[in-house]
């Protein structure tokens, strides 16, 4: 028999005649803890075979971790540099209200603007770092290095030869000195 629901305007008339009843249990014919009836694997499941060998993302979940980390990042980090310059900006003779839109306004309008160049750093990256893997069929340092040098010479190609050059630089030595923490950090923090 299935639970009931009483009526509010039901007094303790109701729980004397209904004292013989007893809650719906589902699982009382079945003679299991209730534990191994939902037992679920912890390990990942794959539909092929090959995919279980991998031991990376695939591009589009490359691309799309990249890009929003790099969003994510970027909109904080543009929303703390938005909100001091708002703080900045206050005038004496501003009001409550005029302060909050101030503070509001600078960090919305340095959140998206950094937030969207870093999304772009990150989509860049991730669709280069992808394509090293497919073309040269392994997963090594010099993948990401080289998806840094690509990331930051695309990204500045429109300023022109030299500052792409250099943000190039700038970019491969930046991922060359995050995979070497990373791997320093895998070997001699114990996680």
């Amino acid at each position: 028999m299935a639970y009931q629901p009483r009526a509010p305007n039901q007094g303790n008339s109701a729980d004397e005649s209904n004292s013989n009843r007893r809650l719906y249990n589902p699982y009382q014919d079945l003679h299991l803890p209730t534990q191994t009836l939902y037992n679920l694997p912890t390990s990942p499941e794959f539909l092929f075979q090959e995919e279980a060998h991998a031991q990376r993302r695939s591009w589009g979940e490359n691309l799309t971790y990249y890009t929003g980390i790099g969003y994510l990042a970027g909109a904080t980090a543009g929303a703390a540099k938005g909100f001091a310059s708002g703080v900045k900006a206050i005038e004496p003779t501003d009001t409550l209200k005029l302060k909050i839109n101030r503070i509001l306004n600078g960090s919305g309008h340095a959140g998206r603007q950094i937030g969207n160049r870093c999304g772009v750093i990150g989509l860049l990256y991730a669709g280069l770092e992808s394509g090293m893997v497919a073309v040269r069929d392994t997963d090594d340092i010099i993948n990401s290095v080289v998806a840094g040098l690509g990331t930051g010479a695309l990204y500045k190609a429109a300023a022109g030869p030299r500052s792409a050059a250099v943000a190039g630089a700038i970019g491969g030595v930046l991922v060359g000195l995050a995979v070497t923490g990373k791997q320093a950090l895998k070997r001699y923090v114990p996680i």
